[in-house]
């Protein structure tokens, strides 16, 4: 049977002419060659170099947003304007008058008593805000600020993405320490500032201030010794602040941190008055708080400042340190 010639050329190759050699595949040129190899080298640089070509961000970039989530929270605004309302209160009531005004007067102690200076005194008003409220409120905000900035993060699960972020750990530390610095500015300038207006608007005093001596200094003086004590609390707040980072770095749980540092707080303030304990209260952070009221003397007694001021930075530096430590430590 004869096979048509189009099912022989569609089924069969083609048979090749005669004398001719059998077909080959072309082998790959020289630079085809040199094409693909250089194509394999360049993706395999890309996929080795891929970690690296990812930079940190700006470190101003960081502090802004910090300062952007960190104090324009519900708990930030609802902290200040507790703190403002403390030299309101104490500038409203201490011009009321009647059994109440008289009593508060006549009270024994030196809180009572230094309250009750402030009638007609409106100059000394922000400082005694300040030593009120540097003894539980102004310790308190900054502790909860310190404790969303590590143990916060860790127990929402978002600190795992920061420290395997390209911003190193350091970093993350002072850019947390940071937004609870500014906390504690901003803590301490609406203490000040409310009671200065609050001072000069509610009690009065003619621009005079009239010294726990006796004695009376101008509107200048004044002003110089309330930049001072709103300074020298900055820098006992801050201390606290960093004590409080070194404890959110220890732990996953942000309570810890405020009960941590308040159970501080009322543990040294017992130790302090503890007659067989005195050779403890150098080192009691506590120990100087009432210090800031020796500004309102004349002269100013410069022992207790000066030695406050040096146990803050001392604990400053320390709590900084132990919150770097423990972010280094800390597992991703």
């Amino acid at each position: 049977m004869t096979v048509p010639a189009h099912r022989a050329t569609r089924d069969q190759p083609a048979a090749a002419p005669t004398g001719a050699a059998p077909a080959t595949p072309a082998a790959p040129t020289a630079a085809a060659d040199t094409e693909a190899h250089r194509c394999r080298s360049g993706r395999r640089a890309e996929v080795a170099e891929g970690p690296a070509v990812r930079s940190a961000a700006p470190l101003w970039r960081l502090l802004r947003a910090e300062l952007r989530f960190g104090l324009a929270g519900p708990r930030t605004l609802v902290t200040l304007a507790v703190l403002a309302l403390v030299p309101l209160l104490i500038g409203i009531g201490v011009t009321a008058r009647g059994p109440a005004g008289d009593a508060l007067a006549a009270a024994p102690g030196p809180g009572p008593g230094l309250i009750a200076a402030i009638t007609g005194n409106g100059l000394m008003l922000p400082i005694s805000a300040l030593r009120v409220t540097l003894f539980l409120l102004l310790p308190l905000g900054v502790s909860v600020a310190a404790a969303d900035a590590l143990a916060g993060e860790a127990a929402n699960g978002s600190l795992r993405a920061l420290l395997l972020a390209p911003i190193g750990r350091v970093r993350l530390v002072v850019v947390k320490a940071f937004g609870v610095f500014a906390l504690a500015v901003l803590e301490v300038a609406v203490v000040t500032v409310v009671g200065l207006l609050a001072g000069l608007t509610f009690v009065g005093g003619g621009g005079q201030l009239l010294t726990l001596s006796g004695t009376s200094v101008g509107f200048g003086d004044a002003m110089s010794r309330i930049a001072v004590a709103a300074g020298w609390a900055l820098l006992q707040v801050s201390a606290v602040g960093a004590v409080a980072l070194a404890v959110s770095a220890l732990t996953e749980h942000a309570l810890v941190v405020p009960a941590t540092v308040l159970g501080a707080t009322i543990v040294f303030g017992v130790l302090n008055v503890i007659p067989s304990l005195d050779w403890l209260r150098p080192v009691l952070l506590t120990s100087s708080w009432s210090s800031v009221t020796d500004l309102l003397r004349d002269p100013v007694p410069t022992d207790g400042l000066a030695h406050g001021a040096l146990l803050a930075v001392g604990y400053l530096v320390i709590g900084l340190a132990v919150a770097v430590a423990g972010t280094l430590r800390r597992e991703a």
